[in-house]
């Protein structure tokens, strides 16, 4: 008994001093907390009670007000326009030389542009400053005025610089074009006027269409005089009347009617479009000739600006039925374009 006694005793003990040694690490732990928090609150206090002396630092601030800053922008992008000096001192000689100098490589003069500083300097300057105080207006069915932005064509008014004309010389259209008083005879006269009088900036392109189309080029060509040869031999040689085009060499065969002529303006980028034609369009589907829904062509006229800019089409329509002028119009005020009717 006096064992067992012992042994509790000493459990007892031991229970004891476990205690108290949790009991002396508590009180270590949370005397070291509140010697922390003293020594924190201390610090914040010594800040608010001695704050740090203030320093003032000047900075030297250059501004440019924007009024000259803008002035001088302009100027410098003036300056830049400025012809380049040239050279024009002239070799000379005393007395012959032992040796002769190869003549000179003969040049294609033909495809290059002329180039009149005047001519880029005013242009440029124009990009500059915009249309304020600049006419621009145009005389009979194709004039041109201003600095050859502005022109008039078969009676409607535009404005652009990459210019494409599609012309439906189908037979219903060249019968109502004869009969309005407006033959694709005189039509071709007026397209001839119109691309003699475009200026050296600007771009063009035709193409004739039935259900095959026939282009003048694959690329809206510049308005130099070696385009303008080449363009009249073509409206004088290629030009047709008849309303047949048959697939040939020259003559792109094209099942989906006007949609592939479109779907070509698009790939050429133009900024302004005329549509001659009555407003009746069919294509060939599964071999039968059906009439294009509305919209696949509303959609066709989309496509030519596809970065949101507007591309104006303007349309020239003989005899239109009424039923297609309700639907024509939505699509051409859309692009910001005008419909002519020639009855």
């Amino acid at each position: 008994m006096s064992g067992i006694a012992t042994f509790l005793d000493e459990a007892t003990a031991t229970k004891a001093r476990r205690r108290r040694l949790i009991l002396s690490i508590l009180l270590i732990v949370v005397g070291l907390h509140i010697l922390a928090g003293v020594v924190a609150g201390i610090f914040v206090v010594a800040r608010y009670i001695f704050p740090p002396p203030a320093t003032f630092e000047v900075k030297r601030d250059i501004r440019i007000p924007a009024r000259q800053r803008e002035h001088r922008m302009n100027m410098a992008a003036f300056d830049a326009l400025t012809p380049r000096p040239t050279f024009s001192d002239k070799m000379q000689s005393l007395r012959p030389a032992p040796f002769a100098l190869p003549d000179l490589p003969k040049l294609p003069l033909d495809q290059m542009l002329p180039l009149d500083p005047a001519e880029l300097v005013s242009d440029q300057v124009f990009a500059l400053v915009g249309t304020a105080g600049l006419g621009a207006g145009g005389t009979g069915l194709s004039g041109l005025g201003g600095l050859g932005t502005g022109f008039s064509f078969l009676g409607v008014q535009s404005s652009g610089r990459r210019i494409l004309l599609l012309f439906d010389v189908s037979t219903s259209v060249a019968n109502k074009a004869s009969s309005s008083g407006m033959s694709l005879g005189r039509i071709r006269e007026e397209t001839a006027g119109l691309i003699a009088s475009l200026p050296v900036t600007s771009r063009f392109g035709i193409i004739q269409f039935t259900q095959n189309y026939k282009p003048f080029r694959n690329e809206l060509a510049p308005a130099t005089d070696p385009n303008r040869s080449a363009v009249n031999d073509w409206l004088a040689t290629e030009w047709i009347e008849t309303g047949a085009m048959p697939a040939s060499r020259k003559v792109v065969s094209n099942a989906r009617g006007i949609i592939g002529v479109l779907e070509l303006a698009a790939k050429l980028q133009p900024d302004v479009v005329f549509l001659i034609s009555d407003g009746s369009f069919q294509w060939r589907v599964d071999g039968k000739i059906t009439q294009i829904p509305w919209k696949e062509l509303s959609k066709a006229v989309k496509a030519l600006s596809p970065d949101g800019r507007d591309v104006p089409v303007h349309f020239i329509a003989f005899q239109m039925k009424p039923a297609d002028k309700r639907e024509l119009m939505p699509i051409i005020r859309r692009t910001g374009g005008k419909l002519r009717e020639i009855k």
